[in-house]
């Protein structure tokens, strides 16, 4: 009997379900296209998952953490999981998936081969192991999210692979003569601090790990940022091709490392109240295949600060280079080579020329190796995946492809991004017309600063509006204005300053050691909690829109129906914790 194959018609689909390819499902069918998204493994998140681990890291510097989707689903780990549970996380993330109607959400159903029709494809086939089915999927426009970048080979579309030669781009940090050397992969580790003393066995495949061994590597269980990252092989390998044995290697150096610290006579004393509670099985990658897409970003362009008018994202990251040999090196397992924050990305990098309706987010965009080494870290790809999914929503709006968005609609991509609550460091976001045209008055501080088009402090500026309990902001219109929707930026307080200590020094979404210190987390203090919006007709009819009683997000837009508005007013009703606030932003449309 043969097997079932089971066809799909969508207007995206997106393969990969980590951050980028969430984001960019998520985003694509909140701006109306239909969705599917395709993800091999039984959850959410990639690197990012209880699988693998990895805290999400992202751009340095004040006010400079990513916000849109990514901080939506932070503020949502905040409110819903304060010990900070990695199955929490996953359900976090897989509700943010299962809760857009417009998503078909294929799990266990790895992407095998793709048809193509006039250059373009028309569809990707995926098998699915829990039901042992096929799963086709034809689309008009794909999103490659899958990080080793699956559908370069199945389609034919050109990418990179290893360190280009420094004077192809000259780019510094390169080799001169070319290679094939990528970042390697690493399996993580996680531990806990007891009150009582725990025994440890090594099992028979354990490397035999030394003082020796680990030069330049300090492992510090008294850190909750100790995560074992430089537990890495494969960057002198092929991190696809010989992923399985170097899952085989990584292994051993992980319950190796472990077997150091319990049992070592200079480790053991300090370490025998700790237990090892999670070994990965599943390494995270860095690096592996490239696409080369209508632009490539280079290290010089990082390096001026990537100013560009088709800008729909931004890095932070160092350019965190990290040694080929991984592990096995007795060199530094990485330098960090100086970038700014934040540094533009264009949506050039986000789309294939040779495959026209091919598009990419993640840690394989249109880079090179020394870009992508910042690139790479999770936060920036959330961002990039929100605006791939953004792009693609227009596209099949417009009946466009990609280039076409490029050409003709890359301004409205931009203010849609932004709308969205993503921040372009070199584009000004636009106000709304009603509210720039109204009497602004109220309470408090600052009032200027909620049109002024900028969402975060910016170069000793807040731009915000500072009230207290019971403060009250008001537009009064000219003219009777109909409404669609109210839009508020309020602040997370994006350098989580006012978090407990131990959060507050990691200041990522997730612990990895767990000590017996480690305090709870919480909605930032600086978050409003309830706020009403209020609206007078002209009539003289006061209508109350929005009664919000336990709000913990940063941007919170709500779709309203009321016509003939003279009068719009907020008051803030109580916070999470701070006896005032700063809101970055409300107005009408």
């Amino acid at each position: 009997m043969a097997l079932k194959t089971m066809d799909h018609e969508v207007d995206f689909c997106v393969v990969g379900g980590g951050l980028s390819g969430l984001c960019a499902a998520v985003a694509a069918a909140r701006h109306g296209a239909s969705v599917a998204l395709m993800q091999e493994r039984p959850m959410l998140g990639g690197n990012a998952s209880s699988e693998i681990r990895m805290w999400v890291c992202g751009a340095h510097g004040e006010s400079n953490r990513e916000a849109g989707l990514l901080e939506e689903i932070m503020m949502e780990n905040q409110y819903r999981n304060p010990d900070k549970n990695y199955s929490v996380w996953d359900s976090i993330l897989y509700e943010t998936v299962r809760s857009e109607p417009k998503i078909l959400l294929l799990l266990n159903c790895s992407c095998m081969d793709a048809e193509m029709e006039n250059g373009q494809i028309c569809s990707v086939t995926g098998w699915q192991m829990t039901t042992q089915r096929f799963h086709r999927v034809r689309a008009k426009l794909f999103a490659d999210c899958s990080g080793d970048s699956i559908l370069a080979p199945l389609t034919g579309a050109p990418f990179r692979q290893g360190r280009e030669a420094r004077g192809e781009f000259q780019e510094s940090i390169e080799p001169e003569e070319a290679d094939a050397c990528t970042m390697g992969n690493s399996i993580l580790l996680q531990a806990e601090e007891t009150t009582e003393e725990h025994a440890y066995t090594a099992p028979a495949f354990a490397e035999k790990i030394t003082r020796e061994k680990l030069v330049h590597r300090r492992p510090n269980l008294g850190s909750i940022q100790e995560n074992f990252w430089y537990l890495e092989a494969g960057g002198d390998r092929d991190t696809i091709g010989d992923a399985e044995e170097l899952r085989d290697e990584l292994l051993g150096m992980a319950y190796g490392m472990w077997d150091y610290l319990k049992n070592d006579p200079e480790e053991k004393e300090k370490h025998k109240n700790w237990k090892l509670n999670w070994v990965g099985m599943l390494p995270g990658k860095r690096e592996s295949r490239r696409y080369i897409g209508a632009h490539t970003l280079t290290e010089n362009e990082v390096l001026a600060g990537g100013d560009f008018d088709d800008e729909i994202a931004y890095g932070g990251w160092t350019m965190d280079d990290h040694h080929p040999a991984g592990f096995r090196t007795t060199e530094p397992p990485n330098i960090f080579h100086p970038a700014p924050s934040p540094y533009g990305i264009p949506f050039g990098c986000l789309y294939s020329e040779s495959v026209p309706n091919l598009m990419f987010a993640g840690r394989n965009i249109s880079v090179t190796h020394a870009a992508m080494s910042s690139t790479r870290v999770m936060g920036t790809c959330a961002l990039l995946g929100q605006a791939v999914g953004t792009a693609a929503a227009l596209a099949v709006r417009y009946g466009c492809l990609p280039s076409g968005i490029a050409r003709d609609h890359i301004g409205e991509v931009q203010s849609c991004l932004q709308w969205d609550d993503c921040f372009l460091p070199h584009h000004l976001r636009s106000v709304s017309e009603k509210c720039l045209k109204a009497d602004l008055t109220g309470d408090g501080e600052g009032l200027e600063h909620l049109l002024d088009g900028i969402d975060r402090p910016r170069e000793g500026n807040d731009h915000a509006w500072h009230a207290g309990k019971g403060d009250t902001v008001c537009y009064r219109f000219d003219s009777p204005q109909d409404l669609q929707a109210i839009r508020i930026v309020f602040d997370s307080d994006l350098n989580r300053e006012s978090l407990p200590r131990m959060e507050r020094e990691l200041n990522r979404n997730l612990f990895h050691n767990r000590l017996l210190s480690c305090e709870p987390s919480c909605v930032p203090p600086t978050m409003v909690k309830a706020y009403r919006v209020t609206a007078v007709r002209e009539d003289g009819e006061r209508v109350v829109l929005i009664e919000e009683t336990r709000n913990y997000h940063r941007l919170c837009v709500h779709p309203v129906q009321l016509s003939r508005c003279v009068r719009l007013e907020m008051t803030i009703l109580e916070t999470w914790g701070h006896a005032t606030v700063r809101v970055f932003a409300f107005e009408c449309v």
